[in-house]
């Protein structure tokens, strides 16, 4: 199964944050990491965060030191997003899969969630 769709997209000014929060419904193997990515207007989707279940994470590069993500319980994943730039806005997806390196190719995907962050 699909993660649920992430909640807590929106609107916000620069310099502001949001939470975005995902639960996953796929087996304990499909589940063993969870994250984000996301896909700006013109632009390919890239991986915003990553967590396993053994609290191993991965971030990309334009949002470490900004962005953080954790995991609640077995499928509950969280992605706290702060000090937010115009360039952050897209639509992000959470993802589950096996792993951290296959969870983009082979992972379940949830509806995606907005974000838009004004000048």
């Amino acid at each position: 199964c699909c993660p649920a769709a992430g909640a807590g997209g929106g609107l916000v000014q620069a310099g502001g944050s949001l939470r975005l929060s995902c639960v996953a419904s796929g087996s304990e193997i499909m589940t063993q990491a969870m994250g984000w990515y996301r896909q700006a207007p013109g632009k390919e989707r890239e991986l915003v965060a990553a967590i396993t279940r053994g609290n191993d994470k991965e971030y990309g590069d334009s949002v470490k030191g900004r962005f953080t993500i954790s995991i609640d319980g077995a499928k509950t994943v969280y992605l706290q997003m702060n000090s937010l730039k115009p360039e952050d806005t897209a639509v992000y997806y959470c993802n589950a899969g096996p792993s951290i390196s296959t969870m983009e190719d082979f992972g379940s995907w949830g509806q995606g969630t907005e974000v838009t962050v004004s000048s």
